[in-house]
């Protein structure tokens, strides 16, 4: 009987997480190019559908859309009563802070900025920062 009662609940989930891609196709072809990066479709519930937006600016767009977004949802064929948005908070360390991915230099520029730095004296301040950039690259 629990094999069952699994088996149920795994295609409860697996049909939801298929409405919920859908919504996502749906949501791309309505949304403005700049918007696709910072929003996802997070869940659907009793007719409302939640959308993780990855900042406040896109948020606030996203809220300024949401009637026109829900429309076309519902001339698609959706379920969709209405829309809330939320900011999806950003993951941070555990002091806080968010991590910093290191970007490397390509070789023009590393070889550029090495060429400036070999030229200013041997001291200078900005010699040095010129150095560290140059080495944790």
């Amino acid at each position: 009987m629990d094999h069952l009662a699994t088996a149920d609940a795994f295609a409860r989930l697996s049909g939801l997480a298929e409405r919920l891609r859908h919504l996502q196709a749906l949501l791309e072809t309505e949304l403005p190019a700049y918007l696709l990066p910072g929003t996802r479709v997070a869940n659907l519930k009793r007719g409302k559908l939640v959308i993780h937006a990855a900042s406040g600016a896109v948020a606030v767009k996203l809220r300024q859309l949401a009637p026109r977004l829900a429309a076309g949802f519902v001339q698609q064929g959706q379920e969709v009563t209405g829309i809330e948005v939320r900011v999806q908070a950003r993951q941070l360390t555990a002091n806080g802070f968010r991590k910093k991915t290191a970007k490397s230099l390509g070789f023009r520029p590393k070889q550029a900025l090495t060429s400036l730095a070999a030229g200013l004296t041997d001291g200078s301040p900005i010699k040095r920062a010129l150095e560290r950039l140059l080495k944790s690259s």
